[in-house]
Formats: structure tokens, sequence, C-alpha cells
């Protein structure tokens, strides 16, 4: 088998249509493994029939444990507790706790343990285009970079083990730990922005981000008759600084009909897609 092909989409911000380009794609790639790793809030899962195949929960970090019968209540642990954590009964907060175990190393009688907490969830559906990894954060959590690794090691797991090229991953929007994660050590990154000035704003951050990563990128412009000025001014950015700039998709308010009836765009728009040139475009992008 040769190298996996690993498609990532991603944007500088919510909003631009990221998720809805990756379902797009999708149908162009053939069979293939789909990675969702937006996870503080997936939805990529929600245009396709699924079949749940398995599904696991996710502990992504430590929280602490006062084990009442063994404290003394000397208030050592409240006190030193930087989050505030820790009640007046001895209960501890999981929404507060980071794990740090402060309270564990300065407790005098050894009432206070660590245990590995759920996070997370991590699910494997079958879909008509091949299976989806997907995974949901819980409110609150901050080990998103954990579960999207833990995601993609999954995806790769299930493409080797079935001889398969082509992993698509809808990516975590903005420029954080998350991003990182969904964007290391992939074939190529698909950048979507819009034209407005905080579209253009956080193309720049999430490219400067790829840049570092040595990572062969590609610009999407969604909606870009919205204002054919600001598209003009990505263009120019693009032109450079040597980015391919692949396509410009206008607005179409099918689109969202499309999403509502949790139909593909390029599927329930298939003629108006290929005037765009998509289907060639995705064809560029198959590793064969």
């Amino acid at each position: 088998m040769s190298r996996l092909n690993e498609i990532v989409v991603i944007s500088g911000k919510g909003g631009t249509g990221k998720t809805t380009l990756t379902a797009s794609i999708i149908p162009y790639l053939g069979n293939c493994v789909i990675a969702d790793c937006d996870v503080d809030a997936p939805d990529l899962d929600i245009l396709f029939e699924k079949k749940l195949i398995s599904h696991k929960e996710f502990s992504g970090s430590n929280k602490a444990y006062i084990n009442n019968e063994t404290c003394i209540k000397c208030n050592k642990c409240i006190e030193n507790c930087k989050f505030n954590a820790i009640s007046d009964n001895y209960i501890i907060n999981e929404m507060r706790c980071e794990g740090c175990t402060v309270c564990e190393y300065i407790c005098p009688v050894d009432a206070i343990s660590m245990y590995k907490a759920k996070t997370g969830e991590l699910y494997i559906s079958e879909t008509v285009y091949g299976e989806i990894v997907h995974a949901k954060l819980n409110p609150g959590e901050e080990t998103s970079g954990r579960l999207i690794s833990e995601v993609r090691k999954k995806s790769k797991e299930i493409a080797k083990n079935n001889s398969i090229n082509n992993i698509i991953i809808d990516g975590a929007p903005g420029v954080a730990c998350n991003v990182i994660s969904s964007i290391t050590g992939v074939t190529k990154v698909i950048i979507v922005t819009e034209p407005t000035m905080s579209g253009i704003h956080d193309l720049k951050r999430v490219y400067e981000l790829t840049s570092k990563f040595r990572l062969e990128v590609e610009v999407v412009i969604n909606k870009y008759d919205l204002s054919i000025e600001k598209s003009t001014e990505i263009e120019k950015y693009c032109m450079e600084n040597k980015i391919k700039l692949e396509l410009k998709i206008a607005f179409n308010e099918n689109i969202v009909k499309a999403i509502t009836k949790k139909q593909i765009p390029s599927i329930y728009l298939k003629n108006w897609f290929m005037e765009l040139g998509f289907d060639k475009w995705c064809d560029s992008l198959v590793n064969k």
C-alpha cells in the first residue's frame, strides 16, 4: 500500500463553510476513511446515514478524589487549591479540578488520590462512503488535542487494516492546539476562508501556523461574491505567498437547503458543483 494520503480541511474561524466543504469532497474520494476532528462541536456525521460500529469512553485528564474516611479535615487542600475546586465539605468539583496533583502532594494523611476521568466519547460508524471516526468532548473539558489525536490514530488504523489510501479530515477551527493536532503530519491542508475582514485576518494566522509545519496548502474562498473587494485581497495575499488558490465558490442559498435536508451539497447540487470544476479538483486530491 502506498503512503497514506491525509487531507485536512481547516479554517481560521468557525462558520466559513469548513464542514460543508469537507462533506462535499467525500463522495469524490471513493472508498475513504472520514475523521471528524472538530471534537468541540462535531456535526459532520449529521449529513450521513450511518450505522454505529463501536463506541468507547475517552479519558483525557486526571481528577482528584478525597477519601472522607481518611481525611482529617486539616483544610490544607482547600487552602492550596488555586482553582477553588474543593468545597468546604471536602468534595471535588470536577469541572474546576485541573488535575494538578497539588492537593494529593500536600495531604498529610494521603487521603487524596488521582483518577482518570471521562472527558469525552469516541465513535466509529459506517457510511456508504466508508467508516467515519467521530468524537465528542464533554463541555468544559480542555483535552481536545488528545481526543483529536485518538480520532486520527483510529482513522489510520482503519485505513491500514483495510488497504485504504485516503483519509479526509474535518479539522478544528482556529489556530490553537486542537488545530495543531488536526494538521500534524498530513499530506495536504485545505484552508477555507471568506471575503470578510475577520476571514482574511484568520486566513493569515492559520497559514502562518501551517507554514511552521512546512505543509502543502491550498485555499478555497467560500461565498466569494459577497465582497469582490475582499476576495481580490485574498487572491493578492495568496499570490504574494505562493499559495494555490484552487476554488472560488459563490454564495448559493440552495447549499443551506441541502444541509437542512441532511444532504451533501455536492450531490444535491451536482451540476452546479461540476460547473465550478469541483469534480476535477477533488480528483487531484485523491491518492490512487
